[in-house]
């Protein structure tokens, strides 16, 4: 099918500039990949606030709340974990082009599933979190009950135990919230994210 009738409008659009001059700030991804359980939603989270308060607009795109929405039509093979994150990052581009900081948390298990959504939503403004928490910690924690389901084989295809996960080569911050507090963490990120964002302190 040839795409003969778009006709897209970007060119008469007002830009990310104009946008981000508005907000007085610097549109950014922050992307958490880790294992489930890691703590890569609870930072998230912990993080919107403490940016908040400093009148920095943000919005959190996370694995459940974007599954029971605009993915609510995939499953988790390998296909659909791709288009995924696929859409998830076309959705963070939209974030990103309108001068809003976007904050992601999905496990995205691999290397190449980070790249491509680092590739659409453009290198220089995808910020890769590790949040690094040992497996048995995560597994310790498993407050969905998802691990053990996994372990009886009630879950197929689940990073860290039936599926693997690939560690990110480069990332811009590593995590590890079993040794790091909720509140160390947020301050590491937050020495990281505010020189890309604003003028404004800690």
């Amino acid at each position: 099918m040839e795409d003969n009738h778009i006709y897209p409008i970007f060119d008469r659009m007002l830009g990310r500039k104009d946008k981000e001059e508005m907000l007085k700030q610097h549109s950014v991804m922050i992307w958490f990949t880790g294992l489930s359980g890691s703590g890569k939603s609870t930072v998230a989270i912990a993080l919107e606030r403490e940016l908040h308060k400093r009148g920095l607009l943000c919005r959190i795109l996370d694995g459940d709340n974007i599954r029971s929405g605009i993915n609510n039509n995939l499953g988790f093979s390998e296909a659909d974990r791709v288009e995924n994150i696929r859409r998830i990052a076309e959705v963070g581009k939209l974030f990103i082009d309108s001068g809003i900081i976007a904050i992601a948390a999905f496990i995205s298990p691999n290397n190449d599933i980070r790249e491509m959504a680092s590739n659409i939503i453009g290198k220089d403004d995808f910020l890769e979190v590790f949040v690094n928490t040992p497996l048995e910690v995560c597994e310790e924690r498993d407050v969905k009950g998802l691990y053990a389901k996994a372990r009886k084989g009630e879950i197929k295809n689940f990073t860290g135990i039936s599926a693997p996960f690939e560690a990110p080569e480069h990332p811009a911050l590593l995590l590890d919230t079993s040794k790091l507090s909720l509140e160390e963490s947020v301050n590491k990120l937050l020495e990281l994210i505010l020189p890309k964002v604003c003028n404004c302190r800690k």
